[in-house]
């Protein structure tokens, strides 16, 4: 179902993940240095706390909206997510004029078919609009947060248990977190939430899109496609993503 909406392309697909916890630690990676001089790690360090990574990302265009924070509850999960998503659904064309209530409630139910649990949808539903793609937790199902989604024309569709290889926003979050703390010796959660969003803005400018790429039987399809395979998730690019000194 999953892979389904990574693949059509009449609605549009985002997906949302947590990352972290990071501590302020020492991060091993590439960082510069005199020639033949190493920059030594810190063998003593103070832990002032941790910091958490919201993420939403869509992979056709490549953009990603992040937040840092510095505990993640659905208390602060659930009001940013609602905030991020009312922006994008702002940002959308009006949806076309409304099908019969019967294939309006079909289309909804077409992204339950061969689920064993289905989420029972309301007996008035909006047009569909966006398919949202996110960890299956506990705290993503919260009823209240699931009829807000249901009420603006969004379809959550949650990763199995040990699938979550088939959210795309994990790639994404491997390679900011990379990025942004690769090297690096945070001193304070602050610091390491400025460093997250900071690199989220930079990714921005130049978003590289994301492809789906995570069946085997695809495989030899792929090989004779130009690709890189991108840590976490099924998901790859059309083109390199260089590294965080690459001139």
């Amino acid at each position: 179902m999953i892979e389904a909406a990574y693949q059509q392309a009449e609605l549009p697909v985002w997906t949302e993940d947590e990352a972290g916890p990071y501590q302020t630690v020492p991060y091993p990676g590439e960082h510069w240095h005199p020639d033949g001089d190493p920059a030594p790690y810190p063998h003593e360090y103070i832990r002032e706390g941790t910091a958490k990574q919201l993420t939403l990302f869509h992979p056709t265009t490549g953009e990603v909206r992040v937040k840092g924070v510095t505990t993640a509850p659905n208390t602060v999960l659930h009001p940013w997510l609602q905030e991020e998503l009312s922006s994008v659904l702002g940002a959308m064309p009006e949806p076309p004029a409304i099908r019969t209530p019967t294939e309006n409630r079909q289309r909804w139910e077409s992204w339950q078919e061969g689920l064993r649990v289905r989420i029972t949808l309301p007996e008035v539903l909006p047009p569909l609009r966006l398919l949202l793609i996110l960890d299956n937790l506990a705290g993503h199902l919260t009823p209240l947060f699931v009829l807000w989604l249901f009420a603006h024309g969004i379809m959550p569709l949650s990763t199995p248990l040990g699938g979550s290889w088939l959210n795309m926003a994990e790639s994404i979050q491997r390679i900011l977190t990379r990025r942004a703390l690769a090297g690096q010796h945070p001193q304070t959660p602050a610091e390491i939430i400025a460093w997250l969003e900071a690199t989220a803005r930079g990714w921005n400018r130049q978003p590289t899109p994301f492809v789906w790429g995570g069946k085997r039987q695809a495989r030899r399809q792929r090989a004779y496609v130009r690709r890189h395979q991108l840590g976490g998730s099924g998901a790859y690019t059309k083109r390199p993503l260089r590294g965080r000194f690459a001139a």
